[in-house]
């Protein structure tokens, strides 16, 4: 879709909240603004790739199970809701020098940062640099009203259930995925209790999923920012292979696509039904 976007986020919410579990597609977003569009000099074609595209259409579902669901509807290329706001790289911006950015990083340096230099391919986003006035303005027209939607979500559970699991859904090229159809991250057990990622992952195999945990994915910003199991907000992020579900090439749905929603639709399911026993969400 091309055009104004007239909300950055949406929140799904079940009619009955019964569950502390809270779903989040940062990256499926496929709005692009024209504005944006006249700026770059990647084609379409190109910045789509950078989307874990349809990963939205795996997860709506959730409601149904009285779980919420937490979509960001703009697109990575534009701003990255699974960056630090202020992991941004100096090379992209204009007036740099006067600004006085935080130290680079490894996303940055890479042209990862939470306003994106580079596409998916390892091609320049835009012809030439952008001004910071323009970052700062995705920053608090897209990306804050995300993170302030997610918190918001995290904040309900925290209070109703005594405790939160957010699950951080993503999709990666079949290339990265070093052979496994799922990466679980919990930034090597830093972000959740053992029992939520060791009943995902056995969850998944007994559905003949190969899965690996925290290698090449360990979690971005939103596993490592809100992943507290101390205080009772679980994080764990999925990462999907797009191999299972995408033409990668031209970014349309395969015909398997399908057949992984209702399989990872029966995974969503076996998280939260056995969360209500409270298993999950202790250590």
């Amino acid at each position: 879709m091309i055009g104004v976007i007239h909300e950055p986020v949406i929140v799904h919410e079940p009619d009955l909240r019964t569950s502390p579990f809270i779903f989040a597609s940062p990256h499926s977003g496929r709005c692009y603004e024209e504005g944006f569009l006249r700026q770059v000099s990647a084609p379409l074609s190109v910045l789509r790739r950078s989307e874990d595209a349809y990963v939205d259409q795996f997860f709506t579902s959730v409601t149904e199970m009285g779980a919420s669901f937490v979509e960001a509807l703009f697109p990575r290329a534009f701003v990255d809701p699974n960056r630090g706001p202020d992991e941004l790289d100096a090379r992209l911006f204009e007036d740099a020098a006067s600004i006085g950015l935080a130290p680079p990083n490894a996303r940055t340096s890479a042209g990862l940062g939470v306003v994106p230099r580079l596409a998916a391919d390892g091609r320049s986003i835009h012809p030439g640099k952008i001004s910071y006035a323009e970052g700062r303005r995705r920053i608090d027209a897209y990306y804050r009203p995300y993170h302030d939607a997610l918190k918001s979500q995290i904040d309900r559970a925290v209070d109703q259930f005594g405790h939160a699991v957010l699950i951080d859904c993503h999709s990666m090229p079949s290339s990265s995925g070093r052979g496994a159809d799922i990466v679980l991250g919990d930034r090597f057990g830093a972000s959740c209790g053992r029992n939520l990622i060791n009943h995902a992952e056995a969850y998944f195999k007994s559905m003949g999923f190969a899965v690996t945990r925290n290698r090449p994915y360990a979690g971005g910003y939103t596993t490592e920012h809100y992943g507290q199991p101390l205080a009772a907000v679980h994080v764990m992020q999925v990462e999907i292979n797009r191999g299972l579900y995408l033409r990668e090439a031209d970014v349309q749905p395969s015909s398997s696509m399908d057949k992984l929603t209702e399989r990872l639709k029966t995974w969503a399911k076996s998280m939260i039904c056995t969360e209500h026993t409270g298993r999950l969400a202790a250590e």
